[in-house]
């Protein structure tokens, strides 16, 4: 595309850089002068709401269409599409993304230290991560542009997501990751949903490199985060879980921290929630990342954010295992912004949180057991008050890496690792499958057990 803006409603939506403030072309991911990375502004909001709609009016708007049968409205996304760019309705890909459920978390509160805890479950989008949100956006906009190949460089959801929505939207799909450094779970998806995967012989940022210079000499659009219309699809959850709550802000937002483009989309979200009258003040968004993995921990309390630290990033959360994130100046801004900060957590901590989230019924995969683990570091320094309102965002299913759950439970995860001397504390949450001999006596005697 060669126009510099398309049309949202009455209002219009730009391309613009967060570095130099330039605009640029629709299809474009960095700035063309000083090569930092874009984000969508919609010019018209400083007059007018979207669509010339006041906020009363479009939380009517949205609440009505939960009862309508178009698939463009049942879209948990698409629904809340006066805030996001302009896309001819016959081009959206949708899959009924986005409706993910809050739970209330009492097992978990009481663990971390809260009155009360709550999770936005981005785990139950059709693909079973919150890449979803995002990807329906910036996949629909592929479609829009006329290009036919779409690609992207993965730990695993994003992969298994684009897939999935090239699939549906009669896309062709290039996949490339990391040789033997994702789950099997994640890495399935995508294969079964027809993309042409390539295992390459590097990490994470060694793929993206690749993936940067194939889009650079073909006609193939690029789907990682630093895209900024997935970021727009993004941004719809943090409007969705306003909404959940009754458009009252809950006092923390807690995300964990891989590529930093969900907690850079939900900062834009509240930020134009704010600019637009739906709230009247920010909740504080926090960052969690693995010791292993924590780049944006390191530039932040090594640099004070000035220049960024890349890691070789080494962690079992494999959605998470990236050392040189490409957002980390959106989700810098954000948590300035809100007043939040960053914290890390062990593998070990990681894993007693991910099987706390598990045992309410619920779980996650292990990137998003951060959030939780994280918490009680934030409860235990006083950042966080235990009356507080705290969101965990719990970004993908339990079964997106069912091997580090079965590992887990048959106390075999920390084996061989250098977490081994330390992960005693994780006994008392494993409940590996128990051999009884096939009779009736045995079974009962198991039951009446347990209850002592």
């Amino acid at each position: 595309m060669s126009e510099q803006a398309t049309k949202t409603g009455t209002s219009i939506s730009m391309l613009r850089c967060i570095g130099c403030g330039r605009t640029a072309l629709a299809d474009r991911f960095r700035c063309e002068h000083c090569r930092d990375l874009l984000e969508i502004i919609y010019p018209g909001w400083d007059e007018r709401g979207p669509g010339g709609l006041s906020s009363a009016a479009l939380k009517q708007l949205w609440r009505n269409r939960r009862s309508s049968l178009d698939p463009v409205d049942q879209s948990g996304v698409w629904r809340f599409r006066e805030i996001l760019p302009e896309i001819s309705s016959h081009k959206i890909i949708t899959i009924r993304e986005g409706n993910t459920p809050v739970y209330e978390l009492p097992h978990c509160a009481k663990s971390a230290g809260m009155k009360q805890l709550f999770a936005k479950h981005q785990g139950m989008n059709p693909t079973g991560s919150f890449k979803d949100t995002g990807m329906t956006v910036a996949a629909s906009f592929a479609r829009h542009a006329g290009y036919r190949w779409v690609a992207c460089a993965s730990t695993g959801n994003t992969s298994a997501s684009m897939a999935a929505y090239a699939a549906r939207g009669g896309l062709h799909s290039l996949v490339l990751i990391p040789d033997g450094k994702i789950s099997w779970s994640k890495l399935s998806q995508s294969l079964d949903y027809g993309a042409i995967t390539c295992q390459l012989k590097t990490d994470f940022d060694g793929c993206v490199r690749v993936l940067n210079e194939v889009v650079e000499r073909m006609p193939v659009y690029l789907l990682n985060s630093v895209n900024p219309y997935r970021v727009e699809g993004q941004k719809t959850a943090a409007f969705e879980l306003l909404e959940q709550f009754d458009w009252q802000p809950p006092d923390h937002i807690i995300v964990p921290g891989g590529n930093l483009a969900n907690s850079s989309a939900i900062g834009k979200a509240l930020r134009e929630m704010k600019q637009l009258g739906f709230i009247s003040q920010l909740p504080k968004v926090s960052v969690i990342q693995a010791e292993g993995a924590n780049p944006l921990v390191r530039t932040i309390r090594e640099t004070s954010g000035e220049k960024l630290v890349p890691v070789h990033a080494e962690t079992m959360a494999t959605a998470i295992r990236i050392g040189n994130p490409a957002s980390w100046k959106k989700a810098l801004r954000v948590i300035r912004e809100t007043g939040g900060t960053v914290e890390q957590v062990s593998e070990v901590e990681i894993a007693v949180a991910k099987a706390e989230i598990g045992a309410e019924g619920i779980g996650c995969e292990p990137a998003s057991a951060v959030t939780l683990a994280g918490l009680k570091k934030l409860v235990k320094s006083g950042f966080v008050k235990a009356n507080e309102s705290v969101v965990l965002v719990l970004t993908g299913h339990l079964l997106k890496d069912s091997e580090f759950t079965l590992k887990f439970h048959r106390g075999d995860l920390f084996t061989g690792t250098p977490q081994q001397s330390e992960a005693e504390v994780v006994k008392t949450h494993q409940r590996a499958p128990l051999v009884l001999e096939p009779s009736v006596d045995a079974v009962i005697a198991l039951l009446q057990s347990a209850e002592k």
